[in-house]
């Protein structure tokens, strides 16, 4: 039984490009946060089934997109990053406002959040640059990687839109962390951790203190502590625990 679910599996991938264990992974999760809305929405079913729409769009054009060989994702990477970094920029100067943020492109007909397409092009573009040396990555090559992803998670955070800025910063860190980049300091492990959580403090503090807006504050304790303000920003995880 095995081997047939392992030989069909390769066939799918042959045909398909995808993989079938992360296809799998995905499916689980939609649907643990489909469970999810469907319990904090007030067991509402039609915006399950709205979410379900969209699902069976977006499966379509991830087939589709699986189908483009990696080398010419590789080649349009320096392309993508740049395109991406200009549209954040247009962003920050040309925006449309809403909610108190500006973080779209009034094209007319549409409106176009660039910061979404940075979901897909910072994990290719970072991966791109890795590629082009022998793993692990040196150290020149890793800097270069963390900078792209500073510039583009500064753009996105200057929005402010906190919670994408964080997703998109995770998928480029993410990518670096298992190309094997070496994160020792010192020679000393223990000094090296000290180092590390030193510097990782420090950062918190200075997010925390002089970037992160009001409401941002509120929404990272309110994730912690949702009784704070069980009406607010706590009310859907609230919610969803009566549920």
């Amino acid at each position: 039984m095995i081997s047939s679910i392992v030989k069909h599996s390769k066939a799918f991938y042959r045909y398909f490009k995808i993989d079938i264990p992360l296809f799998i992974l995905i499916i689980i999760l939609v649907a643990f946060g489909l469970l999810i809305l469907y319990s904090s929405s007030g067991e509402s079913i039609d915006l399950v089934y709205r979410q379900l729409t969209r699902l069976a769009i977006a499966i379509g054009v991830m087939i589709v997109v699986s189908q483009i060989p990696p080398l010419y994702l590789n080649r349009a990477a320096p392309a993508l990053i740049t395109i991406g970094i200009f549209l954040l920029i247009l962003v920050l100067l040309f925006g449309s406002s809403g909610g108190g943020a500006q973080r779209w492109l009034d094209l007319g007909f549409i409106k176009f959040q660039p910061s979404e397409m940075m979901k897909i092009i910072i994990p290719i573009s970072i991966a791109s640059i890795l590629s082009e040396r022998t793993l692990p990555p040196a150290a020149i090559t890793s800097l270069k990687s963390i900078t792209v992803i500073i510039i583009v998670v500064s753009l996105i955070a200057l929005q402010p839109d906190l919670g994408t800025s964080l997703l998109i910063g995770a998928s480029g860190i993410y990518v670096l962390f298992f190309s094997g980049v070496n994160i020792r300091l010192v020679k000393s492990t223990w000094l090296n951790l000290g180092l590390i959580l030193a510097i990782l403090s420090g950062s918190l503090y200075v997010a925390w203190n002089y970037l992160l807006m009001p409401y941002q504050q509120k929404r990272i304790i309110t994730l912690f502590n949702p009784e704070s303000d069980p009406l607010g920003s706590g009310y859907h995880i609230m919610q969803s625990k009566i549920a």
